[in-house]
């Protein structure tokens, strides 16, 4: 059994989740008449069908990963209830409040295209609005139409599956491969408690820490967990983490600078900003800074030519214009002036959020209006409704264009798939107001 892959598969809901959310859909409107003791022909008095429930996303604060996704996949609204006799209205469907992290990006699944970035004021959204509730017939009598049979249906129901991507919101992106000791920085400068141990992937979850400097100032650090070569491709878990850097501010690559497991450090600030790069390039114009780590068990000797590897550092990136700090987590050695210039740093770049801005608006149908099926005493097979009467009024059936969006309306409509069921022939007439035609496959 291959446990990373196992392990990985059991803790990628932190942080991503699939879910289906569905609106209400809209109640029916009611068709019925007045029945009252000395009035034989009473009027229409159907009432109107209540709204469908609204989809509803809401940031609550302690919320810091996606896991309770990982049991509920089906989010539904309810539906709102028909109308009935007496122009009784139909009671609204309930709304669904679906909870979340801050700095949940919810997008839709198919097209991968953001339909809500739940971060900054963006405290509350309505993703997915409940269907309208239908007319009672009571709304459709005319002085031609006097008993109308028809109601208006509610709007059906909105379904939708959305992508929930947690992106951490933090000044300070602290990266690096693992091991290095991001996690123990993170510990001894804020008031994250992050586990620690040596082996790969510790860190399974960013980690947010607050870091307090004096005189009220500080700012946000994320622990960004431990990436390796190929995670821009999907390699490892790394992709799955690369999204956290991408609202942070500030990059503090945190290197092993004594190479205790035989890493380069050199190398290793390359090929994560080439992940980076690979990722998305925006990532490298933020300002980067270098905590040469584990100075504590450095060990190398001059006489013999060795190079005191945070000098090595400093040559390869300081022209660059990213700054090097010899730290120790360990001790705290070096950590204090690390800090002051990452506050520095926050101060010459923007401070708007990064918001990821909507690209997908979810298309709702439009008005669904009532139409009747039925057969008279004469044979003939009577459609009529507002559906009808507002087809006929902007269709000229004298043109070939116009006789072909007819038919096509009555395919898409349903009107066919009713009369076949109303038990039409082939030869039977069909009339709609002013209209008869002879009914053929």
């Amino acid at each position: 059994m291959d446990l990373d892959k196992t392990r990985q598969e059991n803790t990628m809901f932190a942080d991503r989740a699939k879910i289906l959310i569905r609106s209400g859909k809209g109640g029916d409107g009611h068709v019925s008449f007045r029945r009252e003791l000395f009035v034989p022909n009473g009027g229409p008095d159907g009432g109107d069908g209540g709204k469908g429930g609204d989809v509803i996303f809401e940031v609550e604060d302690g919320l810091n990963t996606l896991t309770d996704f990982r049991h509920v996949r089906k989010y539904a609204a309810q539906d709102g209830e028909s109308g009935g006799k007496r122009r009784c209205h139909g009671a609204d469907g309930d709304n669904i409040i679906i909870k979340v992290p801050e700095g949940t990006v919810i997008k839709d699944f198919e097209s991968g295209k953001v339909i809500a970035d739940m971060s900054g004021s963006n405290r509350r959204e309505v993703i997915l609005k409940g269907g309208k509730g239908g007319l009672g017939n009571m709304h459709f009598a005319t002085s031609t139409m006097q008993v109308p049979k028809y109601a208006q249906p509610g709007q059906p129901a909105q379904e939708l599956w959305v992508q929930l991507e947690l992106k951490v919101i933090a000044d300070v992106g602290l990266v690096g491969f693992p091991n290095v000791g991001k996690s123990t920085l993170l510990s001894r400068v804020s008031n994250a408690r992050p586990k620690i141990a040596n082996y790969h992937f510790t860190t399974l979850n960013p980690h947010l820490g607050v870091v307090d400097l004096s005189e009220g100032q500080g700012f946000v650090m994320a622990d960004i967990p431990g990436l390796i070569e190929g995670a821009s491709q999907g390699v490892g878990l790394g992709y799955a983490f690369l999204k956290h850097i991408e609202r942070t501010k500030v990059l503090v690559h945190v290197v092993d600078a004594a190479s205790t497991e035989g890493r380069d450090p050199v190398a290793d600030i390359r090929a994560i900003n080439e992940e980076l790069r690979a990722y998305n390039p925006e990532l490298l114009t933020r300002p980067q800074v270098i905590a040469a780590n584990k100075t504590d068990a450095i060990y190398f000797d001059p006489e013999n030519g060795e190079e005191n590897p945070v000098d090595r550092l400093k040559a390869e990136f300081e022209p660059e214009g990213i700054q090097v700090f010899a730290i120790s987590a360990v001790s705290g050695q070096g950590v204090k002036e690390l800090l002051y210039h990452i506050n520095e740093l926050l101060k010459t770049v923007d401070q708007t959020p990064v918001i990821f801005e909507k690209e997908f608006e979810y298309q709702y149908q439009g008005e669904n209006l009532p139409y009747t099926v039925e057969q008279n005493e004469e044979g003939v097979f009577v459609v009529e409704g507002p559906k009808i009467e507002k087809m006929l009024g902007y269709t000229n059936l004298d043109s070939e264009k116009g006789f072909q969006f007819f038919q096509r309306f009555l395919k898409d409509s349903g009107i066919l798939e009713e009369l076949e069921r109303a038990g039409i022939e082939e030869g039977d007439t069909v009339r709609m107001y002013g209209l008869e035609f002879d009914y053929y496959k």
